[in-house]
């Protein structure tokens, strides 16, 4: 059951904290906590972009992890959809879904990846990351949506909904550009073991909602609340879908429930196998949801009901934004930007809010999933429900050398110096203040590529005069490329001189006379020395 008395607790982050942004994920492996999205490309300190979240004493640490060689790139995804899974065999027994999200170039992803652990020790943990590929009815690329895997005769199928997406390149002009639209309200089916999805329209969905609540549990789904950007409503709806999954084609139906309440970005955690607790999220566009809802699934039936709510601090209720998310065991994670006022202040304070006693079952995760989501100060309006991440963890730490692999922010590069806006040649004119989007593949930023001339810098691809099939294909391979400046000096470092061929004496010359027998090598050098 719920605690009477919730518990708030302020925790401190001990080293780099500017990745720690809104739309990062957490993982939980076994009661391991593992953070994923950081805010920007990972860098060489941590090139898998994929942290252990030690947790310790209300204060944490980052942890470089690494992926094993038949790993696939795994790009740091904000605001995707996750979602644990269990595979038919032993290694697959923990598995986590991945799909959407945003790159760090605000490009949006369709991708699937499926994590794993293929070894652990108490020092180290080794992933394996791998892409799926699908046929049919795929997804589009999205993000604010929610991925869960239902359970029905012994088999098992991805649920996706909902979710935004950006407008149709034929929608789009230069000052739309990052324009985002509801995604259709479509019900996707996505088979894990066969690579193949399926859509379904359902017509008790009329809306394409985001950032909702989402529970799986056997072979049902709640879909809770939620925003709707066509309508900028936040319906108290309540859906259930069901997923039958006989020998033949699956069965899916929706019923509207009853009783639902008007929420977006919440965070769910789960206290025990059949309860559950809302905390955060948004009533309005610009007011914080401060009312925590307990959520019974007993029987097949869903009952929703208020809670007291945690002693807040004068910081969270006077906040505009928070963000945060399920850490498992009953305990939510929360975020709130820090305190602009202050001369030296963090972008962001961390809390814990512990919802529940600490004896949760650890397979309680298996089978439910929440989708949450938040603010992003830098890539939206204000106050708007936005963008979407996904937690779920136990602050539970390894027992080894606190000092072992510790990030190194000073390996972080200044955004300053090596960021879009930059000058890179005499005749540049991208600046930030001017700039419209030239390729049909930039979005809100310049594109740009890397000149390999002595340590390397980056230049814009259009003052290169880079056709976009250029662009494409040069950032798609692994070919060097020198910028207007530099490619004339790399060319002469890269021709080589020319040599006069060596005079060799003729192989008659070097035979004994009158045997016709070739002298051994040995001799042969010798004569050779001899005759030059």
């Amino acid at each position: 059951m719920p605690s009477e008395n919730m518990s708030l607790q302020m925790v401190t982050v001990s080293n780099n904290i500017a990745l720690i942004q809104p739309g990062f994920s957490l993982m939980n492996f076994d009661g391991q906590v593992f953070f994923f999205g950081q805010k920007g490309w990972p860098k060489r300190s941590c090139p898998t972009g994929v942290f252990h979240l030690d947790v310790k004493h209300n204060h944490v640490k980052l942890k470089p992890t690494i992926f094993s060689k038949d790993s696939c790139y795994l790009p740091p995804l904000r605001y995707p959809a996750t979602c644990t899974f269990k595979g038919n065999l032993e290694s697959e027994k923990h598995q986590y879904i991945i799909h959407g999200g945003k790159t760090p170039n605000n490009e949006l992803s369709d991708k699937i990846y499926v994590m794993s652990i293929v070894c652990k020790n108490n020092k180290r943990v080794t992933f394996r990351c791998t892409e799926k590929d699908f046929v049919g009815d795929v997804p589009e690329a999205r993000y604010g949506h929610s991925i869960n895997v239902v359970y029905s005769r012994g088999k098992s199928m991805g649920v996706l909904f909902g979710g935004r997406s950006y407008m149709p390149s034929t929608h789009r002009t230069t000052e739309k550009w990052n324009s985002v639209a509801d995604c259709l309200p479509h019900v996707f089916l996505v088979d894990f073991e066969f690579g193949c999805a399926t859509s379904y329209i359902l017509p008790e969905l009329q809306d394409g909602l985001s950032f909702h609540v989402s529970i799986a549990k056997n072979d049902t789904i709640y879909i809770l609340g939620g925003h709707s950007l066509a309508n900028n409503i936040r319906p108290a709806n309540l859906y259930r879908i069901r997923v039958d999954l006989p020998l033949g084609s699956p069965a899916v139906n929706c019923t509207v429930l009853p009783g639902g309440i008007s929420v977006s970005s919440a965070i769910l955690t789960q206290t025990n196998k059949d309860e559950f607790v809302i905390v955060g999220g948004y009533q309005l566009e610009n007011q914080k949801r401060m009312i925590c809802n307990i959520i019974s699934l007993e029987d097949n039936k869903i009952e929703i009901r208020e809670m007291e709510t945690p002693d807040w601090t004068p910081d969270i209720k006077h906040s505009k934004i928070w963000f945060g998310s399920n850490m498992g065991n009953g305990t939510v994670f929360l975020g709130i930007p820090g305190d602009n006022k202050q001369v030296v202040s963090e972008a962001f304070y961390f809390y814990t809010l512990k919802c529940a006693e600490d004896d949760t079952n650890e397979e309680q995760t298996t089978f439910t999933n929440s989708q949450t989501s938040t603010e992003d100060p830098g890539d939206s309006t204000p106050f708007e429900d936005s963008e979407e991440f996904c937690f779920s963890a136990e602050a539970n730490s390894f027992d080894g050398d606190d000092e072992f692999d510790t990030y190194n922010e000073d390996d972080e590069e200044d955004e300053s110096e090596t960021g879009y806006w930059i000058t890179c040649c005499p005749t540049c004119d991208v600046d930030i203040n001017t700039w419209v989007p030239f390729y049909s593949t930039e979005l809100n930023k310049p594109a740009m590529i890397y000149c390999s001339h002595g340590d390397g810098h980056w230049v814009h691809a259009q003052c290169m005069d880079l056709a976009e099939r250029t662009l494409i294909h040069l950032s798609a391979g692994s070919n060097k490329y020198y910028c207007n400046e530099h490619v004339e000096i790399a060319r002469a470092l890269h021709t080589p001189q020319r040599v006069l061929p060596l005079k060799k004496p003729p192989m008659k010359s070097l035979r004994k006379k009158g045997s016709g027998k070739i002298l051994t090598p040995a001799k042969k050098s010798f004569l050779r020395r001899l005759f030059d």
